[in-house]
């Protein structure tokens, strides 16, 4: 003869909690380990030319003009792309360092115009040691 005892039987479970854990640990190690590169944040095309130099420089200025004019210098948006906000943009991020080498990289779709105001501020500024960036001509 069977008795009962009134308990309902334990039912197995599982316990999500440590899954959690490991799941977190994982993304954290993924978030950690991942290396971010600085040019992906602007998708520009560059022009091309046939020069084949390649300028060494140790921490240029970077002034970036992507296909819709806007203008980075920097790590920092210019808001305004008028010569009084770029000489006041440039100045903040270059100093006093007039001899520092300037590297610039705008779109072949941006306005030729954007390109000019960053140059003429440029070299009211003092600066002489300016670079413009290209990739290289495909070859057939």
């Amino acid at each position: 003869m069977r008795l009962s005892s009134g308990r309902v039987p334990d039912e197995p479970e599982v316990s999500l909690v440590s899954l959690i854990d490991v799941v977190f640990c994982l993304i954290i190690f993924l978030v950690v380990t991942t290396s971010f590169d600085h040019r992906s944040a602007l998708k520009i095309v560059l022009p091309t030319t046939d020069s084949r130099t390649e300028a060494r420089v140790e921490q240029p200025l970077t002034v970036l003009i992507d296909a819709d004019g806007r203008v980075f210098i920097g790590n920092s948006e210019v808001l305004k792309t008028d010569a009084a906000s770029l000489r006041a943009a440039i100045t903040r991020e270059a100093g006093a360092d007039r001899q520092r080498q300037v590297v610039v990289r705008a779109d072949a779709r941006s306005r030729t115009q954007n390109l000019v105001t960053v140059m003429d501020t440029l070299g009211q500024l003092g600066f002489t040691r300016i670079h413009l960036a290209t990739t290289p001509e495909a070859r057939p």
